[in-house]
């Protein structure tokens, strides 16, 4: 028969046992680097927590910014399709016609479809009496004058818009150029 008494462990220890102190010490050696083990592998898992908590939010502002952006890339692409109809309505409120409630029909179109465009972002670009700035205008033309200043728009040939702060389509202007 085994006589030998099993090692003792730290909870099973009293004060007035007497076991060598070795062991004793040995055990305590033990679970003090058990215990800095389980704290080291603890923060290192918050660490990751954390880390991977951070990455999740940052993938999800990226996906509802580029989510936002595609649906801006979107009603960008329909509002540029939709300004030559825009366009035409101008023109043919342009045309005198002797039928009065046909041109005020035209013209609640025109409103209708231009307020619509506006509420979605559509924002027209001012051209009179603005110098030229060829971020915002395209020069057609460039009109010799003395009686306007260098590089002003003396008039519009097509209208050009902003949508939500992007240039959609430069304005077409006539420019003033000093002989």
């Amino acid at each position: 028969m085994d006589t030998q008494k099993p090692a003792a462990n730290v909870s099973d220890v009293s004060p007035g046992d007497n076991v060598p102190a070795t062991t004793v010490e040995g055990q305590l050696a033990a679970v003090t680097a058990e215990r800095d083990r389980l704290a080291e592998e603890k923060a290192d898992l918050y660490d990751r927590l954390l880390r991977a908590r951070a990455e999740f939010d940052n993938a999800r502002r990226r996906d509802e910014r580029a989510r936002s952006d595609f649906q801006q890339f979107a009603s960008m692409d329909l509002v540029r399709e939709i300004l030559p109809v825009l366009d035409d309505f101008e023109r043919a409120l342009k045309v005198e016609t002797a039928d009065r409630n046909y041109a005020k029909g035209v013209e609640l179109i025109y409103q209708r479809l231009y307020e619509t465009l506006k509420r979605m972002g559509l924002e027209p670009i001012e051209t009179e009496g603005k110098q030229f700035d060829p971020n915002q205008h395209e020069a057609v033309q460039r009109v010799q004058t003395e009686e306007a200043e260098d590089q002003a728009i003396l008039g519009e040939l097509q209208r050009g818009y902003n949508f939500r702060g992007k240039l959609l389509r430069p304005a077409w202007v006539r420019v003033a150029v000093r002989p």
